[in-house]
């Protein structure tokens, strides 16, 4: 049993290509546990304890604040060296957390859950961190550069289209529940289900990473542990990338946690409207990762965030003209929209913002680099949604109405006001992000990657692409490929070694 947890000094290709595909299922059960965990699930189960705009914040600040955890995280892996050990340790002690939450309103009362609740998931979502810094190094270690985009992209489709499936399940289960008051827990019972099946998947996550093989770490170099931390700060590429993935997280955790908010409250939408919604986008993202790992492969990472950032960027200009002040005929159009264009965008952030960085560290030094990065862009998304979270509440009574008057002269005189757009509330926050996301690419354009093209091409080559699939869409045929091309995915998973290749 102990030697699993132990390192090999040499791994051959059987062993990478089984870690490789150990990896994505480890991936898949990760990602369902995620988003059972967090998003709409953690901001309902929150709002159906009395929490604030503020507390919603400061619950979605809790993770990216335990970021900094990966400092220390950084010296017990270079100490202990045994990466597997203390990734699949800290796993099962973090995940095993959400046991006690899913518990949370049986034992305690309801003015006292809040605050418990904030300190477990610091504590849960730290040693999570400790984890990830032990797994950055050992992956980074483990895969060949040149299967990095291909392993990041078949992770996170298949990750993504699980989480998205199972999360669309939880939403009915909430919404019956509340339908059905003499279920067990009230109308909040369904998140302590629901919270209990994330953590069976975690425990399945954890499975298939003590069956991931792991490499020798690099004999240390003779350099201290704080100079090892320096050295990322001295890099000045590694800087500029820091900056703009700082600027970036700024941006997204801005609005992001507050999507569900809105959706839920000031739409009055149910919950499996709202898991719905975001499954779709998640859908988007998985539809789009292999596009954009193509055209990774094709161009650069820097060049395919120069097209996905302002894409995100962009769906966050919509949100305010969804409401007028109320819900209108174009509401759902436009949430159709604002969801399709941030799942696009996402899905080439996310791909090839954590491609870059991987790439960018070097061989032996990326547990140290990556660490900085999350602490740096942890702070930025721990600060973001707390201030967000105090301005939403701040503007909860400000309003902000454009509106276009037209006058008629005719024999009485007559003038029409047509509003053009009413913001207020949390329509200033998407605002606000939009604003930063424009800031963050402007931190991009410093960035230097070996291959970067123009951002023109890369957009040319991506509207052609959405242009071949749209006319494909249009046809009886692409109709079925886009019920049958999930099914597809998974089938095709079957064979271990698919798409991870050379």
């Amino acid at each position: 049993m102990f030697q699993s947890f132990l390192p090999k000094p040499q791994l051959d290709e059987a062993d990478i290509s089984r870690g490789l595909w150990t990896l994505v299922l480890d991936a898949v059960f990760s990602q369902t546990m995620t988003v059972l965990t967090s998003g709409a699930f953690l901001v309902g189960f929150a709002l159906a304890h009395g929490a604030s705009n503020t507390v919603i914040g400061l619950l979605c600040g809790m993770g990216p604040l335990a970021m900094a955890v990966q400092i220390p995280a950084v010296w017990i892996v270079q100490r202990i060296r045994l990466r597997k050990a203390i990734v699949v340790t800290t796993a099962f002690m973090g995940r095993g957390a959400w046991l006690l939450i899913a518990f949370l309103p049986l034992l305690v009362p309801d003015k006292h859950l809040l605050p418990i609740l904030v300190v477990v998931l610091f504590l849960s979502y730290a040693l999570n961190n400790i984890c990830g810094c032990a797994f950055n190094s050992w992956v980074r270690d483990l895969v060949p550069e040149r299967r990095l985009i291909n392993l990041f992209s078949r992770r996170m489709s298949y990750a993504t289209l699980v989480g998205a499936l199972i999360s669309l399940a939880g939403g009915f289960a909430v919404d019956y529940w509340k339908r059905e008051p003499g279920l067990p827990g009230g109308a909040g019972g369904s998140y302590t289900l629901i919270f209990l099946a994330a953590l069976v998947c975690g425990m399945l996550s954890n499975y298939y990473l003590l069956r991931t093989p792991e490499p020798r770490m690099p004999e240390p170099n003779g350099e201290g542990f704080f100079k090892a931390l320096r050295a990322p700060l001295h890099d000045r590429n590694f800087r500029k990338l820091l900056v703009f993935l700082t600027s970036w997280n700024l941006a997204f955790n801005f609005a992001t946690p507050f999507f569900s908010v809105y959706l839920l409250q000031r739409l009055g939408m149910s919950m499996s409207w709202v898991i719905g919604l975001a499954v779709f986008s998640q859908l988007v993202n998985v539809g789009f990762f292999r596009y954009w790992a193509a055209m990774a492969d094709q161009f650069s990472n820097k060049s395919v965030l120069l097209v996905a950032v302002p894409l995100f960027t962009f769906s966050l200009l919509i949100w305010p003209f969804t409401t007028m002040p109320d819900r209108y005929m174009l509401t759902i159009p436009l949430l159709v929209i604002v969801h399709v264009v941030a799942g696009i965008g996402t899905a080439g952030v996310t791909l090839c913002g954590g491609n870059l960085a991987f790439k960018l560290a070097p061989y032996g030094q990326a547990g140290a680099y990556l660490a900085v990065n999350g602490l740096v862009t942890g702070v930025a998304a721990t600060v973001a949604p707390i201030i967000a979270g105090f301005a939403a509440d701040w503007f909860g009574a400000r309003h902000l109405v454009l509106s276009m008057k037209l006058s008629f002269i005719t024999g009485t005189d007559t003038a029409r006001e047509i509003p053009t757009m009413n913001v207020s509330g949390l329509d200033f926050i998407f605002l606000i992000a939009f604003v930063l996301g424009l800031y963050s690419l402007h931190r991009l354009l410093s960035v230097r990657e070996k291959g970067t093209v123009k951002e023109s091409e890369v957009r040319q080559e991506a509207l052609a692409e959405i242009a071949r699939n749209l006319r494909q869409i249009s046809t009886v045929a692409g109709i079925r490929q886009i019920f049958f091309s999930p099914f597809t995915l998974l089938r095709n998973g079957g064979d271990r070694n698919a798409g991870l290749g050379d």
